[in-house]
């Protein structure tokens, strides 16, 4: 039995209300909750918020709000994690459980069924989605005490072209799949027994600033 978690708090300081601007015609919410509902394998998915006017809009939107999260896991400093166990704590019974971030709108219904079909038939702990980086850490520099900038990682790599580099994975933030004790055990989903599941850059965006917001709103005017 898979559980679907979909993380909506009220707070934010990047995007105020972020979970209910409109994004391409609608709430940003609904991109997530019309996935979800189209979802094979999801047997179940709910939202966890501790904002009235959230869980009014996702009950509109066909999702069910079975709990209120509590005040104490809605602050700037709750891990993304610890809203996904109080859900999997209040509603026992499920063995893997999926976290669907509502800032990664154009994950698919495909993305979402392809990370648990994964998970199960590999065995894996977990699934998270990944893209490749446009620009790859290992030609990244920083910056030492004197000031002189040096090589992030290893002058080694500075050197080499792009396709002699070693690939390279960023965690897109579009779908988190965790079989349930693993999760609980490790209060992560990446840990020794996670697998990636690529998604393309284009469906990848992640929307935490008014800047993301206007280039989404971009994308989706150009591909209409």
């Amino acid at each position: 039995k898979v559980l679907g978690v979909i993380p909506a708090r009220g707070g934010s300081k990047g995007l105020p209300r972020k979970n209910l601007r409109l994004a391409g015609g609608k709430p940003l919410l609904a991109w997530t909750i019309e996935a979800a509902a189209r979802s094979k394998y999801l047997d179940r998915f709910v939202l966890s918020s501790e904002d009235e006017e959230i869980i009014a809009l996702a009950r509109r939107l066909g999702c069910e709000v079975p709990f209120v999260r509590p005040a104490e896991l809605a602050g700037d400093d709750v891990s993304a994690v610890d809203p996904v166990i109080h859900a999997l704590r209040e509603m026992p019974g499920y063995d893997y459980v999926v976290l669907l971030q509502p800032t990664t709108p154009l994950r698919t219904a495909e993305d979402i069924d392809g990370c648990i079909a994964i998970c199960y038939e590999s065995k894996a702990g977990a699934v998270i989605s990944v893209v490749n980086p446009q620009k790859s850490p290992f030609w990244m520099l920083r910056k030492a005490e004197d000031g002189f900038l040096l090589p992030l990682i290893s002058e080694n790599f500075v050197r080499l072209q792009r396709q002699e580099l070693p690939e390279v994975f960023l965690p897109n933030g579009a779908v988190y799949v965790s079989e349930r004790e693993y999760l609980l055990r490790n209060r992560s989903f990446l840990a020794d027994r996670t697998l990636g599941y690529s998604m393309p850059r284009e469906r990848s965006i992640d929307i935490d600033t008014e800047m993301d917001l206007v280039f989404f709103e971009m994308m989706i005017n150009r591909f209409k």
